[in-house]
């Protein structure tokens, strides 16, 4: 599954990054590495998420969850 495709309040667990390098390595600076959960706090239109990673807020546009392979880990209504 691509994190585009997450539900507000999923946590998932990422499996891929297909980015461009350059953003590749600013994500995984970040800390958004392989094996990292992410929870899915809002969603903002098409592929557009806001994610809590680490603790910390970060939004994501549709170019980038795209290209973000994970697996839902659990699920917090």
């Amino acid at each position: 599954m691509q994190l585009k495709d997450a539900r507000v309040g999923d946590v998932c667990t990422v499996q891929t990054i297909d980015l461009p390098f350059e953003t590749k390595r600013r994500l995984e600076a970040l800390g958004m590495t392989t094996g990292t959960p992410v929870q899915v706090i809002n969603r903002k239109g098409r592929g557009i998420l806001i994610i809590r990673l680490r603790g910390t807020r970060f939004a994501l546009g549709y170019n980038i969850t795209r290209n973000i392979g994970v697996r839902e880990a659990a699920s917090h209504a």
